[in-house]
């Protein structure tokens, strides 16, 4: 019962981030200052052979999970497949929100980007520290750091670059703050991932600490 308590605790932790994650995207996407890379191939896609964004981020992350899984001879963890799925649905909620309207001034724009970039970031941090099993995306990202032994922000930045590539073949929206997003992302992720991973262990520590003192009360009154 108090192993069930923690992961259910893990487990909002984790959706919590998840639905951070992506209203952070879909602020990055209505902003219309440059999309992030994936999204520059899942909108791509989406112009050439219609689907939803959410739809085509769900299709490159099934892609994406089965190559990391053969890199890392095993299945990932039942959290890879709730992020994959999750993440499209949840963009495509948050998509149909009244106040999702790009901005008219280039100012509102960039705000509106810039906190899309930076929640974005946070969410990442949040739902991986819940140690549920990261998405396709952030499993790869993870697989090629324990291949190359580089620091996670140089293996993001590569990734994103690559991907941009990709999806500026397939039309996909490409501005200025595309570009920023592939510098900035990892070495927002580097920076908010310990100190998430950090309160979350002091939650579950305290709750674990809680249930633990709850078992010699009892045992004391027996």
């Amino acid at each position: 019962m108090r192993d069930k308590g923690i992961l259910m605790v893990r487990f909002l932790i984790f959706v919590i981030g998840l639905l951070i994650m992506a209203f952070g995207l879909d602020l990055i996407i209505v902003a219309h200052f440059g999309a992030t890379p994936w999204d520059v191939l899942h909108v791509g896609l989406f112009q050439h052979f219609g689907l939803t964004i959410g739809s085509w981020s769900i299709i490159i992350g099934f892609f994406v999970l089965g190559i990391s899984a053969m890199l890392m001879k095993k299945w990932p963890k039942l959290g890879a497949y709730l992020n994959m799925l999750l993440v499209g649905i949840f963009m495509d909620g948050f998509m149909n929100l009244a106040f999702m309207i790009t901005p008219e001034s280039t100012i509102g724009k960039i705000l509106m980007f810039i906190a899309g970039v930076v929640i974005n970031g946070i969410g990442m941090g949040v739902y991986i520290s819940a140690q549920m099993g990261a998405g396709p995306r952030d499993s790869f990202m993870l697989v090629l750091t324990n291949l190359t032994g580089w620091k996670i922000a140089h293996v993001r930045r590569l990734m994103e670059v690559l991907v941009l590539i990709l999806g500026w073949l397939f039309g996909g929206p490409i501005y200025w703050g595309t570009i920023i997003f592939s510098i900035s992302i990892g070495t927002i992720v580097g920076i908010a991932l310990p100190k998430c991973q950090f309160l979350t262990d002091a939650i579950l520590a305290r709750l674990r600490n809680k249930n633990w003192k709850n078992d010699i009360n009892r045992g004391a009154s027996v």
